[in-house]
């Protein structure tokens, strides 16, 4: 068994409005020195296999089909 995390970001260059007002927000709240902020999503995964090449393999398939929009979001995967 196999636990693995993708984590899913936008690319450089693509407007993140959930970002902008999450960095609206803390300015608010009062932290400062606050740049800029971008937004991303976690998938925490467990396979049921022993094999880490074909996790991997797996998870990129993953994330190419479903868990991530290549043409705007970038990913990467680590494995536990």
């Amino acid at each position: 068994m196999i636990k693995a995390r993708v984590t899913v970001t936008l690319k450089n260059g693509v407007l993140d409005p959930q970002g902008k007002a999450i960095e609206g927000a803390l300015g608010a709240l009062g932290f400062d020195g606050i740049g800029q902020v971008r937004q991303g999503k976690v998938f925490d995964l467990q396979l049921e296999t022993a094999d880490k090449a074909k996790a991997e393999a797996e998870l990129k398939a993953m994330c190419e089909k479903l868990l991530a929009n290549t043409v705007i979001e970038n990913y990467s995967i680590s494995l536990a």
